[in-house]
């Protein structure tokens, strides 16, 4: 690993300095933002990302992992422990995110242009926080985006399944009790077909 022009001898492995980094951020990063913040090439990180990845991997006990969710890197809880933590402990979302993850979660692939239609030009900005999260993954579908959940969602929310299909009808049956579509038009509850055209909401068939 070729690193930096005139590093000190004394400086921390570069391996060690993404763990610190991604520990400190509390938010999922791209190789491009660690490695404009670190100063190395993004090929640099990428190889030391995979090699952190198996390190920590094979720690006896551990309680942390590095994950990449949506082209982003993030340090998160393992499972098996995260089952344990006491509630007030786990990651919240800022309360003006929950609609527009709700939506995503609901309607699953959802095209990015869909949910603009829905709540406006802050959609944008939306999703742009829910991916910073590690909450969503965005995938370019022509001239939009298609928006789906990733495990960190399911852990935030409780869900028991990362399973795209089995989150969207895990939280369509959340919804009705929490009330998080209250006062938004019926639009918002029909189904977007992976044409990108609503449909009315049928019941998901069991697999």
């Amino acid at each position: 690993m070729v690193g930096r022009v005139g590093d000190e001898m004394s400086e921390p492995e570069l391996e060690t300095l993404l763990e610190a980094t991604l520990f400190g951020s509390g938010k999922s990063l791209s190789i491009r933002e660690l490695s404009e913040s670190l100063g190395y090439e993004e090929e640099e990180i990428s190889e030391a990302l995979t090699t952190l990845q198996g390190t920590i991997k094979r720690r006896r006990g551990g309680a942390l992992r590095i994950v990449e969710i949506g082209g982003k890197w993030a340090m998160e809880v393992r499972p098996n422990v995260a089952d344990h933590l006491p509630k007030e402990t786990k990651t919240e979302m800022p309360k003006k995110l929950l609609k527009a993850a709700a939506l995503i979660a609901y309607h699953q692939p959802m095209p990015q242009s869909r949910l603009v239609e829905l709540l406006g030009q802050k959609a944008y900005d939306y999703v742009r926080e829910l991916s910073q999260y590690g909450m969503i993954m965005r995938r370019r579908d022509g001239n939009t985006r298609r928006l789906t959940t990733t495990r960190r969602f399911s852990e935030a929310f409780g869900c028991p399944h990362t399973d795209l299909r089995k989150v969207r009808k895990w939280f369509r049956e959340q919804v009705s009790e929490a009330g998080l579509f209250d006062g938004m038009d019926s639009e918002a509850l029909k189904d977007v077909g992976e044409d990108g055209l609503i449909q009315a909401t049928l019941p998901l068939e069991e697999e």
